[in-house]
């Protein structure tokens, strides 16, 4: 028996999330069928996160043991010619036998695009919410930066989460400008946030928040307050699913951990 770790990217527009559900189709789902395949017996796959619908993944990480001898390349190729051509098997690694990959998870990456401009550009109608007002970058940024460190969550916490405490700690929270060719800033906004873990759709109200912030709603110093009030109602709006992506997982040698990284629905 070997234990694989995969990686795997995917557009998320057409699946109810990476979760496996009796209706509509997973990327959970359609991994394991793939799988099962070369496996020739069904096989179980545990993903280090369980992305909503329409969100996407450019690292997501899966882990699975198969009897399979195939090798590593092969067993890439294989997938990717099984697979539909909405998911894309990214890397194939050998793990050690007890690798989890949602409970050995250190840090994820997530970000989150905006279109803003008047006019939205067509090819990004499903990778980036559109908001055609203009936005105060700068205070996003300065709001964001506050959201840095160890803090709890629970106000950008929505109804429903399974995990056992909202206190996370954030190693990155940013505003990136995507380059759009010659001077000055383009119409593409990202924001990017790195941490231990995440609570349900924690970076979709945390980015409907600090889009307040940009449309003069609220100020940088809110943040603080918002953060103590652990009061859910009092952040912003969930921004749309399909703007956000996971970007990476990270793991080290250490052993596992029972909370955080790998227990976030974003």
């Amino acid at each position: 028996m070997r234990t694989i770790k995969i990686v795997l990217a995917y557009d998320g527009t057409a699946f109810v999330g990476w979760q496996r559900q009796a209706n509509g189709r997973s990327v959970q789902g359609a991994l394991e069928e793939a799988l099962s395949r070369i496996e020739g017996q069904p096989v179980a796959v545990v993903g280090a996160g369980r992305t909503d619908a329409g969100v996407h993944a450019l690292g997501q990480v899966a882990s699975v043991r198969l009897t399979s001898a195939i090798a590593r390349s092969s067993l890439r190729h294989a997938l990717n010619a099984i697979l539909p051509a909405d998911v894309r098997i990214v890397d194939v690694e050998e793990a050690p036998a007890q690798f989890n990959a949602r409970f050995e998870a250190r840090s994820k990456t997530y970000r989150y695009r905006i279109f803003n401009a008047e006019v939205m550009n067509p090819f990004e109608r499903w990778f980036a919410w559109h908001l055609p007002r203009a936005l105060d970058v700068e205070a996003m940024a300065a709001a964001a930066a506050r959201l840095t460190g160890r803090h709890d969550f629970a106000a950008f916490q929505a109804a429903g989460g399974v995990v056992s405490g909202s206190v996370r700690t954030l190693g990155e929270s940013r505003w990136l400008e995507e380059a759009h060719g010659g001077s000055g800033r383009g119409p593409t906004l990202a924001y990017q946030i790195s941490g231990d873990g995440f609570l349900r759709h924690m970076v979709r109200n945390i980015v409907g928040t600090l889009v307040e912030v940009g449309t003069g709603r609220r100020t940088p110093a809110s943040m603080e307050p918002l953060l103590a009030s652990r009061d859910r109602s009092e952040a912003g709006p969930t921004a749309p699913a399909h703007g956000l992506c996971l970007v990476r997982v990270e793991y080290e040698e250490a052993g596992p951990v029972t909370e955080g990284a790998g227990d976030d629905v974003a």
